[in-house]
């Protein structure tokens, strides 16, 4: 037996060096692929952009040199930190809010029955309607920017935990409760680290709903931020500057977005070894 052992721990060895290496020439591959689409995206963007009148349109080489300008002279850190604020105090509310209730009606049917509908109709709103209300309730400044945010983001989430829950699978809730164990004790070992992945991907969704409500708000209470300085920019028929502040925007979103993808990679690392997707 210790002889088969050890002949079978080289084995083991060799097969996870070459995943390792296989994951490496992987990650290599898509940084190259990504890196490409990039160059080809900035290329088209400059050729077509010189084609156009300046005032409709700015190449990146121009809008490259209206981000250093803007950093430099500190209108645009200003305006970010001025949207960073509201923007994570409304992201942390949707979350501690959606969690839970995607938790609660996924996994009992009365709250299912109670409230699900106005879930669903929640994220089916346009929510831009709302922000002429949200600004007679909450005014004008950073009250008003945190509640879009998270009014734009809470649904996203609980529609995505509701639908982790309702996928968890049964003959695991069944063995919990063979073993007698209590309702809140399931929910916190058996479904949660479950739906642990299905969180993360509203999280990833949130964040691109996220943006889009801070800047919905910007827009309309023209007051700071990156989104005020895009209306400042439009106004004043500077594309260089407003493509600029959208462009910080993008890279924004992404680098969130990535960040959660770390964060689900730590907390279910095992879910990209069972679940399918590209290779």
């Amino acid at each position: 037996m210790t002889a088969l052992a050890d002949q079978a721990a080289p084995v083991e060895d060799e097969t996870t060096l070459s995943r390792k290496i296989r994951s490496q020439r992987r990650g290599g591959r898509d940084r190259l692929v990504t890196t490409a689409g990039v160059v080809v995206l900035l290329i088209i963007w400059e050729i077509a952009a010189r084609q156009v009148d300046p005032i409709l349109a700015a190449p990146p080489s121009a809008v490259f040199t209206a981000l250093i300008g803007m950093v430099g002279d500190g209108s645009l850190p200003t305006a970010v930190w001025e949207s960073a604020q509201p923007f994570l105090v409304g992201y942390v509310l949707a979350i501690v809010v959606g969690v839970p209730v995607g938790l609660l009606i996924g996994r009992f049917r009365l709250v299912e029955a109670a409230i699900g509908w106005l879930v669903i109709a929640g994220y089916a709103m346009p929510m831009i309607a709302l922000t002429p209300v949200f600004m007679l309730w909450f005014g004008l400044g950073f009250a008003v920017k945190a509640a879009m945010v998270m009014t734009m983001t809470v649904f996203a989430i609980s529609i995505n935990t509701w639908n982790g829950v309702q996928n968890v699978p049964r003959t695991l809730i069944e063995v919990g409760t063979a073993f007698c164990t209590s309702q809140p004790r399931i929910l916190s070992q058996i479904v949660i680290p479950s739906v642990i992945p299905s969180i993360m991907t509203g999280l990833r969704i949130g964040i691109g709903k996220a943006v889009v409500g801070i800047v919905i708000a910007e827009f309309f209470t023209a007051i700071g931020g990156v989104g005020g300085v895009i209306v400042d920019a439009g106004h004043s028929f500077q594309p260089d500057r407003m493509f600029a502040a959208v462009v910080v925007l993008m890279l924004a979103a992404v680098a969130l977005t990535s960040l959660v993808g770390l964060i689900e990679r730590w907390l279910a690392p095992w879910n990209r070894s069972i679940a399918g997707g590209a290779r």
